[in-house]
């Protein structure tokens, strides 16, 4: 019998704490919420393991050590608004929702966004609503958003559609691949566009929505 509980206070002071992660908010929220509820039922053995859970569709439950350095960035706060873009099983949404005013966890995939409203509602997440929709449109029914995290896997570029969807001043952080390389990044909604900086290094798979457009070569 695993012994969850001590297996995230494992995670977080080897894991976490390490990493320069140092709100407290964000520590407090990978104590409490129980990863295990948002993994698939044969790998909660391994739900704690520094490693990205595989899901379907090319989505992950972001390892541990980046998922709570993007969150650390991110800075979400009481009151706010925020937008979990692929939200895979909805443990990203879960921890943004223990210090956010309200979370909106966006899903393309039908099973795992039912997947997620069942975690969710297990873990007692009240202030995260699961929508279903295209990644790259967002869900500007609720915009605009304080910061928006994509949470489920890495882009290449974030388009315009869903950039658009901040309000000035608000934050997004999403993890960019380019080729064998990944950087993690912080971007700012300005009246010209988000202007972006490099936060760290990581790796995860790519969403499909999000992959830039080839150029044509003759």
């Amino acid at each position: 019998m695993i012994d969850f509980t001590h297996a995230r206070t494992t995670m977080v002071d080897t894991q976490v704490r390490p990493s320069d992660v140092t709100r407290y908010q964000v520590i407090e929220a990978m104590l409490a919420v129980p990863r295990e509820l948002f993994v698939p039922h044969p790998l909660e053995g391994v739900a704690y393991a520094g490693q990205h859970i595989v899901l379907e569709g090319g989505r992950i439950v972001m390892e541990p050590r980046t998922l709570a350095k993007m969150i650390d960035a991110l800075d979400p706060s009481p009151g706010e608004l925020i937008l979990d873009v692929a939200c895979g099983t909805g443990y990203a949404a879960a921890l943004v929702g223990r210090t956010a005013g309200g979370v909106v966890a966006l899903e393309s995939l039908p099973d795992l966004a039912t997947a997620a409203e069942a975690a969710l509602a297990a873990a007692g997440a009240e202030t995260v609503a699961v929508v279903r929709g295209p990644l790259d449109a967002g869900w500007p029914g609720q915009a605009p958003y304080d910061a928006i995290l994509v949470s489920g896997g890495a882009v290449e570029e974030v388009p315009d559609s869903l950039a658009s969807q901040l309000r000035e001043g608000g934050r997004i952080v999403a993890l960019f691949v380019e080729g064998a390389l990944g950087t993690a990044r912080l971007g700012l909604a300005t009246p010209t566009g988000i202007s972006w900086r490099d936060l760290f290094n990581a790796h995860a798979p790519r969403l499909p929505d999000f992959t830039r457009a080839r150029a044509f070569a003759l």
